[in-house]
Formats: C-alpha cells, sequence, structure tokens
C-alpha cells in the first residue's frame, strides 16, 4: 500500500497551524532556493510556476509566514526588505555597499542573542540584529580591474 510522504514544507505548515495551500508551498521553495529576496523576486518565481497566484496573494502568504515565524524578514537600512527561510538561530547579515548582495554570517560569539548589551534598561533581550556592511569580493574584483585599468591608462 502506498502511503504519501508529506513534504518538509507541509510538515513546516502544519506544525504552526497553517493550512497547506500551493501558494504557500511554492513562496516556502522560492525562499528555499533563493535565500535574501525581495517580494518582487518572490512574486516572479511563484508565478513562474504558478501564473494565476496573485501579487497580493503573494504577499499575503509572505506576512503570514512571517507572523507564524517560517520565514524571516530582513530590511538592511536603505534597502527593500528582503525574505529568507532560515530562521530561529539569530544568525546576522553581512551587505554590500555596491551591489546589495546579502549573505549569512553565523553569530559572533556565545548563544542568542549572541550579544550582550551593555545596558538592557529593563528588558529582557532575546535577540540581536546585526548587519555587517562592506564589499562584497566581485564588487571589490571589480574596483581592483577599474583601478588596474585607468593607472595603466595614464601611464
Amino acid at each position: 500500500m502506498f502511503v504519501p510522504v508529506m513534504s518538509d514544507f507541509e510538515t513546516q505548515l502544519r506544525a504552526v497551524s497553517l493550512r497547506v495551500t500551493r501558494p504557500r508551498l511554492a513562496v516556502l521553495a522560492a525562499l528555499r532556493d533563493h535565500p535574501h529576496i525581495g517580494t518582487d523576486a518572490v512574486i516572479s518565481l511563484v508565478r513562474a510556476d504558478h501564473p494565476t497566484v496573485s501579487h497580493q496573494a503573494v504577499y499575503d502568504v509572505l506576512r503570514v509566514l512571517t507572523d507564524a515565524g517560517l520565514v524571516r524578514r530582513i530590511q538592511p537600512a536603505g534597502a527593500t526588505a528582503r525574505y529568507e527561510s532560515r530562521v530561529a538561530d539569530n544568525h546576522h547579515h553581512v551587505v554590500c555597499r555596491s551591489c546589495g548582495a546579502i549573505a549569512d554570517v553565523d553569530c559572533a560569539v556565545g548563544h542568542a542573542p549572541c550579544l550582550t548589551a551593555s545596558g538592557d534598561h529593563g528588558f529582557v533581550v532575546d535577540e540581536a540584529e546585526v548587519v555587517y556592511w562592506g564589499t562584497c569580493p566581485d564588487c571589490a574584483a571589480e574596483r581592483t580591474s577599474q583601478r588596474s585599468a585607468s593607472s595603466e591608462g595614464s601611464t
């Protein structure tokens, strides 16, 4: 007798008492395959396989999944909101100042919240959000090659 195996996404949705729907499964798949993507990219990926899913449905799914803790919304200063499916480990991010690429950075030291505030003002701190800023390897290499090209042209 064949017994269907429930996907990890279905298990995740049911674990937080959410119905399993095609748009929810498609959004979770998009975020698994493309971490740190914006809403427009999620919409494009979902609609590539499910053209009848509306923009509003994707926005609603992102909100519901974020509220349920299955998705994390990040928004580095000056950037549009991005979404990822890596949750519950309080990791941080590094952002390229040139192209906006984002990568995960595991906690620097210790257990969540990874950092100890010098003063908590009476708050019970349960999370620390750190964003490191810099230049990604691709942009750094491009800058180096531009500098080399400009110095060769001036000799």
